[in-house]
């Protein structure tokens, strides 16, 4: 078993994913379709049911981007009007991530990449959702957002919906707990494995929201 404590640091989270990987033989492919299941579960108890709830998944070219693309294919099996928009260069796609995107075609689940320029009007695109799932950025972030990801952040704040953070909101810091704006405002923060240390931090809590720690399939002791 992997002893695990209470909350990660983002290096920790780091030797997670190694260890995960190296360890345990669990591939980075299927820890994100786990940690994509594991947020789905959790959005399900939220809304009280997703079957023909409209929901958007905000999602980055990273890992954290893979989790988004999962989660959109889990909700459309389980009956929501699903769309991803996504924010980043296409051709910078994460290995994992860019596999779990390709399976959202067959399956006709709405992706669009968005042009730096539908940016600043994203929150109009958003207007007729019932929540917004925020897979953006992950717990690399550190220091303030910039470029299409600030502009995409700051409009997701702008429409007022409900959102769920996949492991971490956009923008908070892992380790300090810092948001600079703009980041995420979260109304349930799924997260994986354990908590991370920036949650904890006075003020944290308005970003994060309610968190869930979600199983990820690795053996762990805490």
């Amino acid at each position: 078993m992997m002893e695990l404590p209470k909350s990660l640091s983002r290096r920790q989270v780091r030797e997670f994913d190694r260890l995960a990987i190296e360890q345990w033989g669990v591939p980075g492919v299927v820890l994100m379709e786990n940690a994509g299941r594991g947020a789905t579960d959790a959005i399900e108890d939220f809304l009280g049911g997703v079957s023909n709830k409209n929901i958007a998944v905000m999602s980055g070219v990273g890992n954290n981007g893979g989790d988004g693309f999962v989660v959109a294919r889990h909700l459309h099996l389980r009956g929501a009007d699903v769309k991803v928009f996504v924010v980043g260069d296409p051709a910078k796609m994460a290995t994992d991530a860019a596999s779990n995107f390709a399976i959202l075609k067959p399956l006709e689940i709405d992706a669009h990449h968005l042009a730096s320029e539908e940016i600043p009007n994203l929150s109009d695109k958003l207007h007729g959702f019932d929540l917004i799932a925020d897979a953006l950025g992950g717990t690399g972030i550190s220091g303030p957002l910039r470029g299409d990801l600030a502009v995409a952040v700051a409009q997701i704040n702008a429409t007022g919906k409900p959102v769920v953070a996949i492991d971490i909101p956009t923008g908070l810091d892992c380790d300090t707990g810092a948001a600079p704006e703009p980041t995420i405002k979260a109304k349930l923060t799924v997260t994986f494995a354990a908590r991370k240390i920036g949650f904890d931090v006075p003020g944290a809590s308005d970003y994060t929201g309610k968190v869930v720690v979600a199983d990820i399939g690795v053996p762990v002791t805490r």
